[in-house]
Parts: C-alpha cells; sequence; structure tokens
C-alpha cells in the first residue's frame, strides 16, 4: 500500500489491535514527507469507516494513539488526541 487511500483492511474481519498498528505504521511511512493535513484527513476517514462498519473499536484506536503518540511533539500529540476523541464519539 502506498497511502491511507488504498487501504483495504485486514484480511481478518477482526483483527487486533496490534495487527491494526502495524498496517497504519506502513502506510503512515507513504506519507513521509506529505503534507499533515492530507494525512490527518485519511485517517480520520479510514478510521470513522473502520467504526461505522464495526471493524473498529474503541480500543484499537487507543492502542494506536498509544503507539504513535510517543513519537510526535506536543502539538501534534495533542491534534492525535483530539482526532482520537472525535473518533471513538461516533
Amino acid at each position: 500500500m502506498k497511502d491511507f487511500a488504498s487501504y483495504q483492511g485486514p484480511e481478518k474481519e477482526n483483527a487486533g489491535a496490534e495487527e491494526w498498528v502495524k498496517e497504519a505504521k506502513s502506510y503512515a511511512a507513504g506519507y513521509n514527507g506529505r503534507n499533515e493535513n492530507d494525512m490527518v484527513r485519511e485517517i480520520y476517514a479510514r478510521a470513522a469507516e473502520g467504526k461505522k462498519n464495526g471493524t473498529l473499536t474503541n480500543e484499537q484506536i487507543d492502542y494506536f494513539f498509544a503507539q504513535f503518540a510517543p513519537m510526535l511533539d506536543a502539538g501534534k500529540r495533542k491534534r492525535l488526541q483530539k482526532l482520537v476523541n472525535q473518533l471513538k464519539s461516533m
């Protein structure tokens, strides 16, 4: 996969949080050097789709945040937390 737009989801319908994060990291690598706003929009769209069809749980969202937050500066971590809260409230 080159980006989040081409994400088709894990082969297993109810993949574990670790598998989801592993795939998310590989997709995120495709955004290296790209616009942060584009990446946030893609994450939101794909996660919202996962919440809608029941393949993404709040626990997986929390795990995703826990894995990525340490790699971010304070401002980006705060923005990611806001995104996580929006997704969890869906």
